[in-house]
């Protein structure tokens, strides 16, 4: 199953796009698949949208956020399969595109996405979409000491907790392994067990992952199912140290990487590096 993207991915994607989308207007809106463009319609969705200009290009969690010009934002979430993909001319191969946008310069913005999973939402209110969100693991006000206070309130284990979008926003199963491996932290440890020192290497390991990565252009697996918003793939995944390495051996220490399931989500980590909880619950 392809890895949806996560905040890295989606920062990427965002950035290409505020370099070349700022700027240009809307001319002209094709809904290929109604569900895409949800709860507005096709055509309630494509009249409000042409004509407005694009102002900024930004991300909130794992949402490319695009600011207009008449007071909305549209909202895109790409899920597990969906590409934002800036074209000067139609798809070659256009059996997964779901909406196109018209650009006044000539281009399109092609929305295409193979499982049909991802959204596009045109709203004035983007707060009503984006307002349950956690902090920002790379935003200012992430600090140490805040991590520590949220953590002490929680009794879970600490894998699901940083997948939860309501705590800490756009972490994914990818960026969350190896994060937790960075750290020397098991993926089963309760929450409010780590230590002060451990809950500061967790905090440096998050912030220095995710930046790794965005400077990498994000993670293109073997699937390919993520791409930069000009085609190009992701190139961290050549620097993964125990995502999708099951059987290899740890980059650290040399032993074999190990796969569990927690949470439902794959997980992957090193039985030396991360040791276990006396006690798993």
């Amino acid at each position: 199953m392809p890895a949806m993207p996560e905040l890295p991915e989606v920062e990427t994607v965002a950035r290409g796009l505020q370099t070349s989308l700022v700027g240009r207007s809307i001319v002209d809106v094709q809904v290929r698949w109604a569900r895409s463009v949800a709860p507005l319609g096709p055509v309630a969705f494509s009249r409000r949208l042409a004509g407005q200009t694009v102002t900024d290009v930004e991300r909130r969690g794992k949402w490319v956020v695009i600011v207009l010009s008449g007071g909305d934002a549209l909202l895109v979430h790409l899920r597990m399969t969906g590409r934002l993909m800036l074209e000067a001319e139609a798809c070659l191969d256009d059996r997964h595109l779901r909406v196109i946008l018209f650009l006044d310069d000539g281009w399109r913005l092609h929305f295409i996405d193979q499982r049909k999973f991802g959204r596009m939402v045109l709203t004035a209110h983007p707060q009503q979409v984006l307002g349950d969100l956690g902090p920002e693991p790379l935003g200012a006000d992430f600090t140490p000491e805040r991590f520590a206070a949220m953590l002490a309130r929680r009794r879970g284990r600490i894998k699901p907790l940083l997948l939860d979008q309501r705590f800490l926003a756009g972490m994914g199963n990818i960026y969350t392994d190896e994060a937790l491996w960075r750290a020397g932290v098991h993926p089963l440890r309760r929450a409010d067990s780590l230590s002060p020192g451990e809950v500061c290497q967790l905090h440096a390991s998050v912030r220095a992952v995710l930046r790794a990565a965005i400077a990498s252009g994000g993670t293109t697996l073997s699937d390919g199912a993520y791409q930069q918003s000009d085609g190009r793939s992701g190139e961290f995944a050549g620097r993964l140290a125990v995502y999708g390495r099951v059987e290899q051996s740890c980059p650290r220490c040399g032993m074999a990487i190990e796969r569990i399931v927690v949470g439902q989500r794959g997980t992957h980590f090193c039985p030396r590096c991360q040791p276990a909880p006396e006690r798993e619950f």
